[in-house]
Protein backbone atom coordinates (compact mmCIF):
# COMPACT_ATOMS: atom_id res chain seq x y z
CA UNK A 1 0.00 0.00 0.00
CA UNK A 2 1.29 3.48 -0.85
CA UNK A 3 1.94 6.12 1.80
CA UNK A 4 0.50 9.63 2.08
CA UNK A 5 3.80 11.11 0.85
CA UNK A 6 3.54 11.43 -2.93
CA UNK A 7 6.28 13.03 -5.05
CA UNK A 8 5.29 16.24 -6.89
CA UNK A 9 6.80 14.94 -10.15
CA UNK A 10 3.89 12.50 -10.42
CA UNK A 11 1.66 15.40 -11.56
CA UNK A 12 -0.22 15.66 -8.28
CA UNK A 13 -1.60 18.88 -6.89
CA UNK A 14 -1.58 19.13 -3.09
CA UNK A 15 -4.94 20.22 -1.70
CA UNK A 16 -3.49 21.79 1.44
CA UNK A 17 -4.48 18.94 3.76
CA UNK A 18 -1.81 16.38 4.56
CA UNK A 19 -2.34 13.31 2.36
CA UNK A 20 -5.04 14.88 0.14
CA UNK A 21 -4.19 15.36 -3.55
CA UNK A 22 -5.77 16.15 -6.90
CA UNK A 23 -4.74 14.56 -10.17
CA UNK A 24 -5.97 15.84 -13.54
CA UNK A 25 -7.67 12.99 -15.40
CA UNK A 26 -7.51 12.16 -19.06
CA UNK A 27 -10.56 12.59 -21.29
CA UNK A 28 -9.99 10.61 -24.47
CA UNK A 29 -12.03 11.75 -27.48
CA UNK A 30 -13.91 8.88 -29.13
CA UNK A 31 -16.63 8.52 -31.74
CA UNK A 32 -20.00 8.78 -30.03
CA UNK A 33 -18.60 10.28 -26.81
CA UNK A 34 -15.37 10.48 -24.82
CA UNK A 35 -13.72 7.87 -22.63
CA UNK A 36 -13.15 9.19 -19.10
CA UNK A 37 -10.17 7.66 -17.37
CA UNK A 38 -10.27 7.50 -13.56
CA UNK A 39 -7.74 5.22 -11.85
CA UNK A 40 -5.14 2.67 -12.95
CA UNK A 41 -2.68 0.53 -10.97
CA UNK A 42 0.20 2.70 -12.27
CA UNK A 43 -1.43 5.93 -11.01
CA UNK A 44 0.52 7.76 -8.28
CA UNK A 45 -2.71 7.73 -6.24
CA UNK A 46 -3.50 4.03 -6.52
CA UNK A 47 -3.52 2.56 -3.02
CA UNK A 48 -5.13 -0.81 -3.72
CA UNK A 49 -8.67 -1.81 -4.60
CA UNK A 50 -11.40 -2.48 -2.09
CA UNK A 51 -14.65 -1.26 -3.61
CA UNK A 52 -15.93 0.92 -6.45
CA UNK A 53 -19.29 2.63 -6.20
CA UNK A 54 -21.30 5.54 -7.57
CA UNK A 55 -23.37 8.03 -5.60
CA UNK A 56 -25.85 10.40 -7.20
CA UNK A 57 -26.26 13.83 -5.63
CA UNK A 58 -29.44 15.77 -6.33
CA UNK A 59 -29.19 19.57 -6.79
CA UNK A 60 -29.27 21.25 -3.39
CA UNK A 61 -28.67 17.99 -1.49
CA UNK A 62 -25.75 17.84 0.92
CA UNK A 63 -24.02 14.57 1.76
CA UNK A 64 -21.89 15.46 4.78
CA UNK A 65 -20.03 14.95 7.09
CA UNK A 66 -18.26 11.61 6.99
CA UNK A 67 -14.90 10.32 8.16
CA UNK A 68 -13.25 6.91 7.73
CA UNK A 69 -10.79 5.46 10.23
CA UNK A 70 -8.91 3.29 7.68
CA UNK A 71 -10.42 3.81 4.23
CA UNK A 72 -8.88 6.11 1.60
CA UNK A 73 -11.38 7.67 -0.83
CA UNK A 74 -10.65 8.38 -4.52
CA UNK A 75 -13.40 10.61 -5.94
CA UNK A 76 -14.10 11.61 -9.54
CA UNK A 77 -17.27 13.18 -10.97
CA UNK A 78 -17.86 11.93 -14.54
CA UNK A 79 -21.24 13.67 -14.76
CA UNK A 80 -22.36 16.96 -13.25
CA UNK A 81 -20.38 19.23 -10.95
CA UNK A 82 -19.61 18.91 -7.25
CA UNK A 83 -18.25 21.04 -4.45
CA UNK A 84 -16.33 18.84 -2.01
CA UNK A 85 -15.34 20.21 1.38
CA UNK A 86 -12.54 18.67 3.46
CA UNK A 87 -11.72 19.35 7.10
CA UNK A 88 -8.66 18.05 8.93
CA UNK A 89 -9.05 17.65 12.70
CA UNK A 90 -6.45 14.86 13.06
CA UNK A 91 -4.43 15.50 16.23
CA UNK A 92 -1.03 14.59 14.78
CA UNK A 93 -1.58 16.21 11.38
CA UNK A 94 0.60 19.17 10.33
CA UNK A 95 -2.52 20.62 8.65
CA UNK A 96 -4.85 20.20 11.65
CA UNK A 97 -7.62 22.82 11.58
CA UNK A 98 -7.39 23.28 7.79
CA UNK A 99 -10.55 23.49 5.70
CA UNK A 100 -10.48 23.19 1.89
CA UNK A 101 -12.99 23.19 -0.96
CA UNK A 102 -12.42 21.33 -4.21
CA UNK A 103 -14.49 21.41 -7.39
CA UNK A 104 -14.96 18.16 -9.29
CA UNK A 105 -16.77 17.48 -12.55
CA UNK A 106 -16.88 18.15 -16.22
CA UNK A 107 -16.00 19.99 -18.30
CA UNK A 108 -13.47 22.05 -16.31
CA UNK A 109 -12.63 19.94 -13.26
CA UNK A 110 -12.41 16.32 -14.35
CA UNK A 111 -9.86 15.09 -11.85
CA UNK A 112 -9.28 12.58 -9.10
CA UNK A 113 -9.41 13.63 -5.45
CA UNK A 114 -7.64 11.50 -2.85
CA UNK A 115 -9.04 11.83 0.68
CA UNK A 116 -6.92 10.13 3.35
CA UNK A 117 -8.37 8.37 6.39
CA UNK A 118 -9.62 10.46 9.34
CA UNK A 119 -10.29 13.59 7.21
CA UNK A 120 -13.90 14.83 7.33
CA UNK A 121 -15.55 15.29 3.94
CA UNK A 122 -18.86 16.17 2.39
CA UNK A 123 -20.19 17.24 -1.00
CA UNK A 124 -23.05 18.91 -2.81
CA UNK A 125 -24.10 19.15 -6.45
CA UNK A 126 -23.62 22.51 -8.16
CA UNK A 127 -26.12 23.78 -10.67
CA UNK A 128 -29.53 22.40 -11.59
CA UNK A 129 -28.63 18.85 -12.66
CA UNK A 130 -27.73 15.86 -10.50
CA UNK A 131 -24.05 15.01 -10.18
CA UNK A 132 -22.56 11.53 -10.15
CA UNK A 133 -19.59 10.80 -7.95
CA UNK A 134 -17.50 7.68 -8.38
CA UNK A 135 -15.45 6.45 -5.42
CA UNK A 136 -12.72 3.86 -5.73
CA UNK A 137 -11.97 3.06 -2.09
CA UNK A 138 -8.86 1.13 -1.10
CA UNK A 139 -10.75 -1.27 1.22
CA UNK A 140 -14.32 -2.64 1.10
CA UNK A 141 -16.98 -0.60 2.89
CA UNK A 142 -17.18 -1.38 6.61
CA UNK A 143 -19.78 0.69 8.50
CA UNK A 144 -17.90 0.07 11.76
CA UNK A 145 -14.88 2.11 10.57
CA UNK A 146 -16.74 5.28 9.57
CA UNK A 147 -18.57 7.97 11.50
CA UNK A 148 -20.96 10.72 10.46
CA UNK A 149 -21.85 14.19 11.67
CA UNK A 150 -24.72 16.49 10.80
CA UNK A 151 -24.01 18.77 7.80
CA UNK A 152 -24.21 21.84 10.06
CA UNK A 153 -22.21 20.36 12.97
CA UNK A 154 -20.60 23.31 14.78
CA UNK A 155 -17.34 21.40 15.38
CA UNK A 156 -16.54 21.78 11.66
CA UNK A 157 -16.11 25.46 10.66
CA UNK A 158 -18.17 25.27 7.46
CA UNK A 159 -21.78 26.05 6.63
CA UNK A 160 -23.38 24.22 3.75
CA UNK A 161 -26.44 26.46 4.14
CA UNK A 162 -24.36 29.63 3.65
CA UNK A 163 -22.28 28.15 0.80
CA UNK A 164 -25.23 26.63 -1.05
CA UNK A 165 -28.41 28.57 -0.12
CA UNK A 166 -30.24 27.80 -3.39
CA UNK A 167 -28.58 24.54 -4.38
CA UNK A 168 -26.30 26.17 -6.92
Amino acid sequence: MKTNVVPEQDGLLPVGIDGAYLLELKVIPAAGGPVLRMLRPDSPLFAGFGELYFSEVEPGAVKAWKQHARQTQHFAAPSGRLRVALYDDREASPTRGTLREVLLGRPDHYRLLRIPPRVWYGFTALGTAPALICNCADIPHDPAESIRRDPEDASIPYSWRERNPTGS
